[in-house]
């Protein structure tokens, strides 16, 4: 491929990775504009580049995606290649072939690549409500609340952050490899979303604590390894959870992402955030963000109705321009500060 081509191939490469590594839908894919690129080139250069960064790709090759989602790909892919080119391309059947014979692996996986250069893995269901909960996949807020932490480093370096509902644990573990706080704890209530969060944070090389004792003991960072924060993973039920016990994580920081589905988590997140207004810590309460995506509006007006009976003020953070993440371009999304 021409250093011209090769520039202007780059953001539709860049597209196709991101898409691909994060497992997000084949309608979300730039075909038209590959189209385009193939009837202007006689080479099949950029087909074989967006093989290398896709099924090839080496996060793939460790993480693959569910062998279903990848075949899907590829016939795609080929489906548009012999639209406009009658020679066949070998690597391109060679990589379906290989598909075929695969087995399902036990885990999929999706990767989401950082600024850093470094990328956040994670194990991850494929159906959008598994084992009674919404919690074991990722949510558009849960990546537009990391790209917002991304771009605001300072606010988490050095910091303790809890998070409510922290899912699979993409927001998380995006802070914790990119904005240095001290300390993170995961929570969540529901076990099978505990257990994943344990091997999603290990799978992404960081240590878990055992216990919130462990997690206080070290209230810095080890000099050997400045850029670990203490992670924890722990069982925090909304409705059940006390003030003690919340105010052991000792937090600066917390956030939560995509928890308001319906009226009673409202109410039970409203309840939470009383409790943790609470938790004095350098005698002030802990900053609180809550990043949201505007499905239902009923339900948002829900939330700050009842914010505002709770005493709690809260402003909207305005909108960030980074777009790090795949997801639907058209969704609607807010967050919010809360002043505990």
């Amino acid at each position: 491929m021409a250093p011209e081509e090769s520039a202007e191939a780059a953001p539709l490469l860049r597209s196709f990775e991101r898409r691909f590594l994060a497992a997000r839908a084949l309608s979300s894919f730039p075909w038209q504009s590959l189209e385009e690129k193939l009837r202007d080139s006689s080479g099949s250069e950029l087909l074989l580049d967006i093989l290398q960064k896709t099924v090839k790709h080496p996060l793939c090759m460790k993480h693959p995606p569910s062998v279903k989602y990848a075949w899907s790909f590829l016939s795609e892919l080929i489906r548009k290649h012999e639209a406009i080119h009658t020679e066949p391309l070998d690597e391109l059947y060679e990589a379906l072939a290989e598909i075929l014979t695969a087995e399902e692996p036990i885990r999929c996986h999706r990767s989401y690549l950082l600024p850093s250069g470094d990328s956040v893995t994670l194990s991850e269901s494929t159906a959008i409500i598994s084992h009674g909960t919404t919690g074991l996949v990722t949510w558009n807020a849960a990546l537009y609340l990391a790209e917002w932490a991304t771009e605001n480093p300072a606010g988490f370096a050095n910091r303790t952050v809890l998070e409510l509902g922290s899912g699979a644990g993409l927001t998380g573990l995006a802070i914790c490899k990119m904005c240095q706080p001290r300390a993170y704890v995961f929570s969540d209530c529901h076990s099978h979303v505990l257990e994943q969060l344990q091997e999603n944070v290990l799978l992404n090389g960081l240590s878990l604590e055992p216990n919130v004792a462990a997690l206080a003991q070290h209230p810095g960072h080890d000099t050997a390894d400045a850029e670990s924060p203490r992670v924890m993973v722990a069982r925090v039920d909304w409705d059940i959870v006390t003030v003690p016990q919340l105010a052991a994580f000792q937090p600066d920081i917390v956030i939560a992402a995509d928890v308001l589905y319906c009226p009673e988590t409202v109410l039970s997140l409203v309840g939470v955030l009383q409790k943790l207004s609470a938790c004095q810590k350098d005698q002030r309460a802990p900053d609180a963000y809550v990043a949201f995506t505007i499905r239902n509006p009923e339900t948002c007006q829900l939330f700050t109705t009842e914010l505002g009976r709770a005493g709690i003020p809260w402003e909207e953070v305005p909108r960030h321009d980074q777009k790090l993440f795949p997801y639907e371009e058209h969704s609607e999304m807010a967050i919010l500060k809360l002043m505990l």
